[in-house]
């Protein structure tokens, strides 16, 4: 964790039922409030605010639209400080008294969100309702990015963006956020972290609403299954009857050995036969089949050590991403650089490997990839390397040329597709990738081995 904070509380103690300020914004069944006790001084420790991914989107979207930059400091320090008084989350709004240091009586401070109207929570709640492991994801109060994507499939934000943020407050400055609602903002971004309950809570409905809506639309779903089974003339009695179908048993754990047939092959003379890169290939196989095992939910009930863990199959890679990821397998082997003069690019392929080794996939794009990030993106991730101070403890200078931000003459950071940081190293004239990537501009800096 990057902060020690004392935050000990009995949830069933913190709900309480709070009228809203205007009954006409929201429905009887969404004033239900939950508040959250005064979270005493804390200590940062690390460079990163929140702990979670969607705690620092939280974070994201309201210093997007930040006009004064010395208000989020100011709001950082009273965060830490435990400037803040109790927090109470509603729908749409989260609000609790700031006071500054020295003043006794604290200002009324209030964030607005905006809520989901109903149809986007039922479009929402059908989707998660079709897949467990978002239930349960959520139950382990974690929110996964495939959660996220589902939302935005059914065409819901569900993470607040641009804009969504609208902070009030009583004192008398004109700053959009003041300290004070930006203080609030970075205390929600902890409570967010321990349970994504309360941002669902603060777009409109409550945890206890929510799993009882699930329920209801994972019986309907049930009675609907059964009664397409029945409608195509088999009975479920009928069917859970019938003796089921023989399945061969599972392959076992892939060793990533690449050569087991060359043994079987030697003394067996065949014209352009590379027993190595068959070995290879067919090794290559087992390991693709397992992962397409794992993902269909064919495979064993439990894996062993090494084996392939479950989740979304990759897609197909193109033919420069393949040749990577095989020649990855056999790195020291001739048909390793038969690989790369077959893909033309045989000078970059010791690189992509380098990169494959790092993120797989992801970190292979990024050794090419070109793009232009946002602005805003690119203004705050060049501030961020800057006050990092260099990798050696000097301050260099940072400069930045669309995705790719260079410190001094040998390091430099990259923003890859996938909202991630890979580190780069310069080596005889060339970037190396130098490690594998990170959530923040900085943190991939500061974690770049010296040579």
């Amino acid at each position: 964790m990057d902060f020690d904070i004392e935050y000990d509380f009995d949830e069933a103690e913190a709900d309480d039922e709070r009228e809203p300020e205007d009954d006409t914004e929201l429905s009887a069944d969404e004033r239900r409030a939950r508040s959250f006790p005064r979270l005493a001084p804390g200590r940062r420790v690390g460079r990163k605010f929140a702990d979670t991914w969607w705690g620092n989107a939280w974070i994201e979207s309201m210093e997007r639209t930040a006009l004064d930059p010395e208000q989020l400091r100011k709001g950082r320090r009273y965060a830490f400080a435990g400037q803040v008084g109790p927090i109470t989350v509603s729908p749409g709004r989260i609000s609790a008294g700031v006071h500054d240091g020295d003043q006794y009586t604290p200002h009324d401070t209030v964030v607005r969100v905006g809520t989901l109207a109903a149809a986007e929570w039922d479009r929402l709640l059908d989707r998660v309702a079709a897949k467990a492991g978002h239930i349960a994801a959520l139950l382990d109060r974690d929110m996964p990015h495939d959660l996220v994507q589902t939302a935005d499939d059914a065409g819901v934000r569900l993470l607040p963006g641009y804009g969504d943020l609208d902070p009030e407050c009583d004192c008398p400055s004109w700053d959009h956020p003041c300290r004070h609602a930006a203080a609030l903002a970075y205390q929600a971004a902890w409570l967010l972290d321990r349970d994504p309950f309360v941002l669902l809570l603060m777009r409109g409905r409550g945890e206890a609403e929510l799993m009882a809506d699930l329920r209801r639309r994972n019986a309907r779903r049930s009675v609907a299954t059964d009664a397409a089974d029945e409608a195509a003339g088999t009975p479920a009695e009928q069917a859970y009857a019938a003796p089921p179908a023989a399945l061969p048993a599972p392959p076992g754990p892939v060793t990533g050995e690449p050569l087991a047939l060359a043994p079987l092959l030697a003394g067996h003379e065949a014209a352009g036969l590379d027993a190595e890169a068959l070995g290879t290939l067919a090794a290559d196989a087992a390991h693709r089949a397992r992962d397409l095992l794992a993902v269909t939910g064919s495979g064993p009930a439990s894996s062993p050590p090494g084996a392939t863990q479950a989740g979304p199959l990759a897609p197909e890679p193109d033919a420069w991403c393949d040749a990577v990821r095989l020649a990855a397998r056999m790195p020291r082997s001739a048909s390793a650089g038969r690989l790369g003069e077959a893909s033309g690019r045989a000078a970059d392929l010791p690189r992509a490997v380098k990169a494959w080794d790092y993120a797989g996939a992801a970190g292979v794009d990024v050794v090419d990839a070109v793009f232009s990030p946002p602005r805003e993106l690119v203004a705050r991730s060049t501030e961020a390397l800057r006050e990092a101070g260099g990798v050696d403890g000097a301050a260099p200078e940072v400069k930045n040329w669309r995705n790719r931000w260079t410190v001094g003459r040998d390091a430099q950071v990259r923003y890859g597709r996938d909202g991630r940081w890979y580190p780069f190293r310069r080596r005889a004239g060339q970037w190396w990738p130098a490690g594998p990537p990170g959530p923040d501009p900085a943190d991939a800096l500061l974690d770049l081995p010296k040579d």
